[in-house]
């Protein structure tokens, strides 16, 4: 039997975290809590969940910093769930590494919808430790060994740099990918 998901939610507020915390497990979910940044990244190094919840306004470290910090380390889907839904703020948090973001107050039903659909786009993804070298969207599929691609059963060649960022798309869809992001990630160097 599968174990069931791990979401860590991140919230300096004891109150809201009892909700989600009841909300997420009576789903099914196995959830843990942190209640500031750094108390969620050393959560998160020590637990591997497969979702975090956060917010952004917290103590020690606010969730900007925490999505900055997580999306060096880990592809891991984040939901920003924050009071603060100014477009700025929204943008920034997305550009950071967040995957989705909720405006407080939300309903429950839309957050519960929201964590199931980023938890089916992580599982498309594949893992570094997988055993299939084969990725499929869509049309296309990407042999990681032969370095072959195939669009609706015709091949297509590419060179290695066109490759390479094929595959950083699919194994990243549904995501906000930076210009910044892809040359870091494509052509290395730190560019953040």
């Amino acid at each position: 039997m599968n174990d069931p998901p791990r979401i860590l939610v991140v919230d300096d507020e004891p109150q809201l975290t009892r909700v989600l915390r009841t909300g997420l497990t009576s789903r099914g979910y196995d959830v843990r809590a942190a209640a500031d940044g750094l108390a969620g990244f050393e959560t998160f190094t020590d637990w591997h969940p497969d979702l975090v919840i956060t917010d952004l306004a917290m103590p020690a470290m606010n969730g900007l910093e925490l999505c900055r910090r997580l999306r060096a380390i880990s592809p891991v889907p984040i939901i920003v769930l924050s009071a603060k839904g100014e477009e700025k703020t929204k943008v920034e948090a997305l550009d950071l590494g967040a995957d989705d973001y909720v405006t407080k107050p939300f309903g429950i039903d839309e957050l519960l919808a929201r964590v199931r659909a980023s938890l089916r786009r992580a599982a498309t993804v594949l893992t570094p430790d997988s055993e299939s070298t084969v990725l499929t969207a869509g049309d296309f599929n990407i042999d990681l060994e032969t370095r072959k691609v195939l669009v609706a059963g015709r091949e297509v060649h590419l060179t290695p740099k066109e490759f390479d960022l094929l595959v950083y798309f699919v194994k990243y869809s549904g995501k906000v990918l930076t210009h910044r992001t892809l040359l870091a990630a494509i052509w290395g160097g730190n560019y953040v």
